[in-house]
């Protein structure tokens, strides 16, 4: 059985001050906000969670973009090729964090995989 986690999910939001707040209300998420990237980050209560990002270009609202668990993205991103599928972003690096990089599926659906810096 593959160990391919979703380890992050992203809620796109015009205002991530008053994404934050809705979702705390709501589900009683833990935030922290992360002003340097104007993002804010949330944690579910059972170890998973995400952030919001601001609504722009690469992430549009309505698009939730969920990160799955990778050991090579460079690997994984040649086969989301290798099977129909678009990369949208080769390997970037989050400083302090890890990796992530973007796909799309050949029916159009765009998800990211996430390589911690600390496993």
């Amino acid at each position: 059985m593959s160990k391919r986690n979703i380890v992050h999910v992203e809620i796109p939001a015009q205002n991530v001050d008053a994404a934050a707040g809705f979702y705390q209300a709501l589900f009683g998420w833990k935030v922290q906000p992360v002003p340097e990237m104007n993002y804010t980050m949330y944690e579910d209560g059972s170890g998973s969670g995400g952030g919001f990002p601001l609504v722009s270009a690469e992430n549009p609202a309505g698009q939730v973009l969920v990160y799955i668990d990778s050991i090579d993205i460079v690997k994984d991103l040649e086969k989301v090729v290798q099977l129909g599928g678009k990369v949208i972003r080769e390997k970037t690096e989050i400083p302090g964090m890890g990796w992530y990089g973007v796909f799309q599926d050949p029916t159009g659906n765009v998800l990211a995989l996430y390589t911690s810096l600390n496993p």
